[in-house]
């Protein structure tokens, strides 16, 4: 890199998850002026601030070390440190102002949020807290009135927003349930990719059937992939797009009933998993828009950088 690009540099910003690492080193205005990329919390034995220390040193003299804004598992507890949670309503201010510090707060690990969600259980979430921020930052409507979010994934993840603030949120395990269907049951006996433009029509099948009894439990739909499969209308390569299609109608026609059946929701995250919950969602007759997941989670980062120097 130049030496005028480096005299720019302002912070890092890192996403630090489970499975994968990616720092963004930024200027003041959350600018990226380079990239590097790490194994995730689970895979780093222990060893985060030596990852962290190797990755940064191409940008960075030990006599003049940047400071760091780091979300995810890394403050978690088999992270870094483990960075309290905050209690939902949550507000920017707070996110920033609570999160755990290191090297004498040259590092900054944002903290995640906790509620007491509507089946009166505890809920939780850790890195997604920064990605709300990040759609907040780019998308300002939704600091108006009341708005539904969704952020797909292992963990799916539904947000209320009232005038900007966290309220509450539920967690729905649908892509963990679908990995585990698709690797440690019969019921999807070949798994094959349900963004792969062959497997739309299974997956929108599979929405369509669910929305047919969407009265019926999940679990007394699930034996269908295996049975459609085993009566010959589901070729053995659609089934898991048919699971796939069963799982997230499930989840959607959850959230709306117990949240309330917004009109519109407003989805962050990967674009293929995005693109899934917006199509079952159109089953619903319910508006979305989107915002990637990566830019959420850096402008996130940006912003708990301002609000902690102050430049707003």
């Amino acid at each position: 890199m130049t030496e005028a690009l480096m005299a720019r540099a302002d912070f890092v910003a890192g996403d630090w998850g489970t499975s994968h690492l990616r720092l963004f080193l930024c200027d003041a205005q959350g600018k990226v002026l380079d990239s590097a990329s790490g194994p995730g919390v689970a895979g780093s034995d222990g060893r985060c601030a030596q990852i962290f220390d190797s990755l940064v040193s191409k940008w960075t003299a030990d006599s003049h070390p940047l400071p760091a804004v780091l979300c995810g598992m890394v403050g978690s507890n088999i992270g870094w440190l483990q960075a309290a949670y905050v209690a939902c309503p949550a507000t920017l201010e707070e996110i920033a102002a609570r999160g755990s510090s290191l090297r004498d707060g040259l590092i900054r690990i944002v903290p995640g949020l906790s509620c007491r969600n509507r089946f009166d259980a505890p809920d939780f979430m850790r890195g997604e807290e920064t990605q709300i921020l990040g759609a907040l930052a780019l998308e300002p409507a939704l600091r108006r009135g009341r708005q539904l979010l969704c952020l797909p994934g292992t963990h799916t993840k539904w947000v209320l927003l009232d005038e900007g603030v966290v309220t509450e949120f539920l967690t729905a395990p649908t892509g963990e349930l679908f990995n585990l269907l698709s690797n440690h049951s019969v019921l999807v006996r070949e798994r094959s990719s349900v963004t792969d433009d062959g497997m739309a029509g299974a997956f929108q099948r599979g929405l369509a059937q669910f929305e047919r009894f969407p009265q019926a439990q999940l679990v007394h739909r699930l034996f269908e992939c295996r049975s459609r499969s085993l009566d010959g209308e589901l070729a053995p390569q659609e089934v898991s797009g048919f699971a796939s299609g069963l799982l997230i109608a499930s989840d959607i026609a959850g959230a709306l009933s117990i949240l309330g059946n917004a009109r519109a929701v407003h989805l962050v995250g990967a674009p293929e998993l995005t693109k899934l919950y917006a199509t079952g969602l159109s089953f619903r007759h319910c508006e979305t828009n989107t915002t990637d997941g990566s830019n959420a989670a850096l402008a996130g980062l940006t912003q708990i950088r301002r609000q902690l120097t102050g430049n707003r």
